[in-house]
């Protein structure tokens, strides 16, 4: 059965804020209590799905979600009306206040985890809302993820939305920026590979020593076991430990994939030659040739990929068969970097295009390309069952633009996240958004 790929990226909300709340990311760190421009960003982030929309890719968004986050103000003892609650906060704690109003769920790589259709068991495209329990500030986020996924993906005959693992470490769990799916097309089954660092049960297992491993293997093996995955065609993978202690938080910052190709670096696995093996093996039974597209750290550093986000590009099928890659303007910058991919587009590879995009709103607070987006394969039933208010169009750009030049923005400080006036903003902002996209009641304000 023929499928089509939609990415549907992460709409900027406007708190966006540069509050550094990532440890383990080294750029959100970088640039922590510096001026945001979130209007900018907003901008920034519709041009590309835009630009994708225009080049006949499949194109959707996930819309922000509410901030401040009250529900967590209260819960932890911060009391009175809203204005109070932001005072008390501001004084008290900045630092949660800052969590409160985090606008990370642009990040929609880490709103889910998504089995197509040709994958499970029951023939439904299945959505995993991800736990994100390793920072406070994305602990709260599934909440309202499951809710926006269950108002656009609402037919179960078609799609299964299934709430969070259990928030406890053994099942940390960061949704798709560490699970990849690989085939031979979007329509075909294919092979499911999830991408731990490290396992909760075992304590001889290698584990990173300075930055946390957000993602288990028990919560991987759980989210295949909810979307109904065939053992066969589900490989476990573990992460470098090496390399999450150089900044790479999510396996998508050191590899990324599409249909059969895997673009990966030399240090990405803890054993590659293992990780390369299954895939293959898994690869073989739904009839597809793993096409391994290898970086070597002679070429390209871990940092100079860190810095760069190489890999934290999207990789997308074209008409003619070859592949595009979506990059930030930061691997023009990074000089062997730029080498590599002129190299690698003239070589013959399976990518022949690559995309520019300048995102540095999102690239200073640590999400390239691929955190912007997640992927979801769709059949043309599928496709017209979603809800249609979220599809990128032209008269959609045009009219959210308008709406982000009306509510946004163009300068946040960290001390303004105590102005009670930017409370009101975004709710106003969301409580319009929510009409252009035809999802009344998509917020609990």
């Amino acid at each position: 059965m023929s499928a089509r790929e939609f990415n549907f990226d992460g709409l900027v909300g406007p708190s966006h804020n540069y509050a550094g709340l990532s440890f383990g990311n080294v750029a959100s760190f970088s640039n922590v209590k510096s001026a945001s421009n979130p209007k900018l960003a907003a901008l920034q982030g519709l041009a590309k799905m835009r630009a994708l929309a225009a080049r006949g890719f499949g194109q959707a968004l996930l819309p922000p979600q509410d901030r401040p986050n009250f529900r967590l103000l209260r819960s932890i003892g911060f009391t009175g009306t809203d204005a109070e609650v932001l005072a008390k906060a501001a004084k008290e704690s900045p630092v949660i206040l800052a969590c409160a109003y985090s606008a990370s769920p642009m990040w929609t790589a880490n709103a889910a985890t998504v089995s197509p259709s040709a994958d499970s068991a029951d023939g439904r495209t299945h959505f995993t809302a991800a736990n994100l329990n390793n920072k406070l500030h994305r602990a709260f986020e599934h909440e309202q993820s499951a809710r926006a996924l269950r108002a656009i993906f609402k037919d179960e005959k078609h799609f299964a939305v299934h709430d969070a693992l259990p928030g406890t470490p053994a099942f940390g769990d960061e949704g798709a920026a560490n699970h990849t799916r690989l085939c031979k097309d979007h329509g075909s089954s294919g092979v499911e590979m999830f991408v731990y660092g490290r396992t909760e049960f075992d304590a001889s297992a290698p584990a990173p020593k300075k930055y946390p491993a957000r993602q288990t293997l028990e919560a991987s093996q759980a989210v295949a076991r909810l979307h109904g995955l065939s053992a066969g065609r589900t490989v476990y993978i573990q992460q470098n430990p090496d390399v999450i202690d150089q900044g790479v938080f999510h396996n998508d910052v050191i590899a990324v994939g599409n249909a059969n190709a895997l673009f990966y670096h030399e240090q990405a696995f803890a054993d590659e030659a293992g990780a390369l093996d299954q895939l293959r093996r898994a690869l073989a039974g739904v009839g597809a040739d793993l096409n391994a597209i290898r970086v070597d750290t002679a070429r390209v550093p871990v940092a100079d990929a860190v810095a760069s986000y190489l890999f934290n590009s999207q990789l997308l099928s074209k008409a003619d068969g070859k592949m595009a890659l979506v990059i930030p303007q930061e691997c023009q910058e990074v000089a062997s970097v730029a080498a590599y991919l002129d190299g690698l587009v003239a070589g013959g590879s399976a990518i022949d295009e690559l995309i520019h995009f300048d995102l540095r709103q999102s690239m200073r607070n640590g999400g390239g390309p691929a955190c912007l987006r997640l992927r979801v394969a769709l059949t043309d039933a599928e496709a017209a069952a979603m809800h249609q208010g979220v599809v990128m169009t032209e008269a959609l750009y045009h009219t959210l633009v308008a709406w982000v030049e009306k509510h946004y923005r163009d300068r946040l400080d960290p001390a303004d996240l105590a102005d009670p006036q930017l409370a009101i903003e975004v709710h106003n902002a969301l409580e319009e958004l929510s009409r252009i996209l035809g999802l009344p009641g998509l917020y609990d304000f």
